[in-house]
């Protein structure tokens, strides 16, 4: 492949399979990486580590395995960038063991390394780990602490209904480690609040925010409205999810069957009604499973 006459190099194969993935044209990713090989050319750490992440977006683990197996072949294996780009690709994927042992057996990680594995348990329901985990990380390395290691952190409070912990470090995390909270930080925060019930305080948490709320806030809290039937604070938060996102139906969908749920039948037909002045549609929910 030759572009403009000019013959690619590693680092230009490299670019456009990252750019593939970055977009998550993740065929199109594998296919440039086999021509890359076909063509001669012998992938680096960095081009493993682009391609890696694909295998995570479609949930596809014998790409994974395969491409792991390739990497230590040309002997790249070992290396922290690829190592903590596997543990990320095995965790997402749910192969929770794989990337624990892949952890285990660096000598050297990096804050990707970490916030990948903690991430790996958190969003698999293993939270008591991922606190252990984070914990751990505080105690060994915690230079490394980042914006993103509280968000695994926090995301793992707010699936094991950890409300005091929760506190504890969304205050630590600007206290003692001087990070302003993000967006992220604010929505792991308000879902944690919305699924114990303190809708109150979820909402509070919102008002006084430094920074506009977006879509996963006021969605965390509209998401923990229903969970508990709350209808005055559901209606503000589909609110600020429509102007958000003027065309999109689940805002409207959610109040719609909260509605349902209370009795307020006129509500929900008279929400219904404008759903389908507006053309609103929900699109179908979409997942990707390997067959055979």
């Amino acid at each position: 492949m030759r572009v403009n006459g000019v013959e690619p190099d590693v680092i230009s194969w490299t670019s456009i399979i990252s750019g593939f993935v970055q977009n998550f044209r993740n065929n199109e990713a594998f296919v440039t990486f086999k021509k890359m090989i076909n063509s001669g050319y012998r992938p680096s750490s960095n081009t493993i580590g682009s391609l890696l992440p694909a295998c995570a977006n479609v949930a596809n683990v014998r790409h994974g395995r395969e491409i792991h197996g390739y990497a230590v072949v040309i002997g790249v294996g070992d290396d922290v960038y690829v190592k903590s780009a596997l543990i990320d690709m095995y965790g997402k994927c749910g192969f929770i063991f794989e990337a624990l042992t892949l952890f285990e057996k660096m000598s050297r990680r990096n804050s990707v390394t970490w916030n990948s594995m903690i991430f790996g348990y958190a969003n698999h329901g293993f939270c008591d780990e991922a606190i252990e985990l984070f914990k751990r990380m505080e105690k060994e390395e915690e230079d490394k602490l980042d914006h993103l290691t509280f968000t695994a952190a926090l995301t793992a409070c707010s699936h094991g209904g950890m409300i005091e912990l929760g506190e504890i470090l969304f205050k630590s995390m600007q206290e003692k480690y001087g990070i302003k909270p993000r967006l992220e930080h604010y929505a792991c925060m308000v879902d944690l609040l919305g699924r114990a019930g303190k809708l109150t305080e979820a909402y509070d948490l919102i008002k006084t925010m430094p920074v506009m709320p977006d879509f996963f806030v006021w969605g965390a809290l509209l998401g923990a409205c229903r969970q508990h039937a709350h209808i005055d604070l559901a209606e503000v938060a589909a609110r600020h999810l429509r102007e958000l996102e003027p065309q999109s139906a689940g805002s409207n969908l959610l109040l719609s069957n909260l509605y349902a749920g209370a009795g307020s039948w006129g509500n929900a037909a008279k929400l219904k009604k404008i759903m389908n002045k507006k053309k609103l549609k929900k699109l179908p929910g979409r997942s990707w499973i390997e067959a055979g």
